[in-house]
């Protein structure tokens, strides 16, 4: 994967046409590298490593004692305050890790110059002190300073150049093929929209295909549910009202239809006929061939028997049909008496 890295100029002199150095790596090494300005190499839209200039870096080196990391950060920050020359609120300060030999390294920039990289329209990867681009062990250069890296987490700035130390410098391949530091100036300076808002996007995008797509599988587990409700509904008030030509909304028929039997008011006397001539034949198959006469007066049905007919008992299974259709049977000698069953409760009911 290509990376892209740039040294960036004093950051009082920021601009977004300010040309700086830039280098394209793969694999660790230099593949390409030269000069260009920030508005150009942000039409690339790589996530940038950027170094300060060696006069913004701004480094040095604590001894602590072992401490949790917020214990660490509070410490830091009491540290830096006899370190940096004014107001430490106006100061961007980060620190590594606590190494074996007990030292930690901090790093501090004006949060002023930060804002003015923040509002460069290129996307920030990690922000860096300029040692920090060179290999371990190397030394290079830079605008009359000379850049050291002792360690991964370690680097210093030498004003005085070559007359400060002794070392031998690395070629211009190798300047900026170093391994980035566990750690930087780029907390709380990364913009909002390098920070994996795709991938966010993405989630809140899949959540909401998956919550919508369960809202679809229930509301159609629910119709079926209901539909087949409505059936089964429909097929009871079927069996209670045989005289329903058809059955469109069950709860409602079915409501009316007791109502009626409970006033006693039959809408039509011939239809109330004909549904308990059919509910007769369908409950009392011992009936059939054995009516001597039939007579229908105030809703009710009397049917008389040959005399040589089998009068069954007056109770069974046929009753229960017979009481869920809303209706009873009574019978005296061998008639029988068919009517609804609130009127069959009424005083005298049975003398008639």
């Amino acid at each position: 994967m290509k990376r892209l890295r740039i040294g960036l100029p004093p950051l009082d002199q920021l601009t977004a046409d300010s040309r700086v150095r830039f280098a394209w790596l793969e694999r660790g090494a230099v593949i390409e590298e030269g000069y260009e300005s920030l508005t150009q190499l942000a039409t690339s839209r790589q996530a940038i490593d950027c170094f300060l200039h060696p006069r913004d870096s701004l480094l040095t080196s604590l001894e602590l004692p072992p401490l949790p990391a917020a214990k660490t950060a509070a410490a830091v920050a009491c540290a830096a305050q006899a370190l940096i020359l004014g107001p430490v609120e106006q100061m961007q300060v980060a620190h590594g890790p606590r190494e074996n030999d007990g030292r930690v390294h901090v790093a501090w920039v004006p949060k002023a110059g930060l804002a003015r990289l923040a509002q460069l329209p290129i996307k920030l990867r990690g922000l860096y002190p300029a040692p920090y681009a060179l290999p371990v062990g190397a030394a290079a250069l830079d605008d009359g300073y000379l850049l050291t890296r002792d360690s991964l987490q370690q680097g210093a700035v030498h004003p005085l150049g070559l007359q400060a130390l002794d070392v031998q410098l690395v070629d211009a391949a190798q300047r900026w093929s170093g391994p980035v530091p566990t750690w930087g100036l780029h907390g709380g300076l990364i913009q909002p929209s390098t920070v994996g808002w795709g991938r966010a996007l993405a989630c809140v995008a899949l959540a909401t295909a998956i919550w919508t797509f369960g809202l679809n599988l229930y509301a159609a587990r629910q119709v079926e549910d209901g539909q087949r409700l409505k059936a089964l509904m429909s097929q009871q008030v079927r069996q209670a009202f045989p005289e329903l030509p058809v059955v469109l909304n069950p709860l409602q028929q079915a409501r009316q239809q007791l109502a009626a039997r409970q006033t006693g008011a039959a809408a039509d006397p011939g239809q109330r006929f004909t549904s308990l001539l059919q509910l007769a034949g369908s409950n009392l198959p011992f009936m059939v061939g054995s009516v001597d006469n039939l007579s229908f007066e105030q809703g009710r049905l009397h049917v008389a028997l040959l005399a040589d007919s089998r009068n069954p008992a007056a109770e069974g299974e046929w009753q229960a049909a017979l009481a869920q259709a809303g209706f009873t049977a009574s019978r005296d000698e061998h008639a029988w008496t068919i009517a609804p069953a609130q009127a069959a409760e009424k005083p005298g009911a049975g003398d008639e």
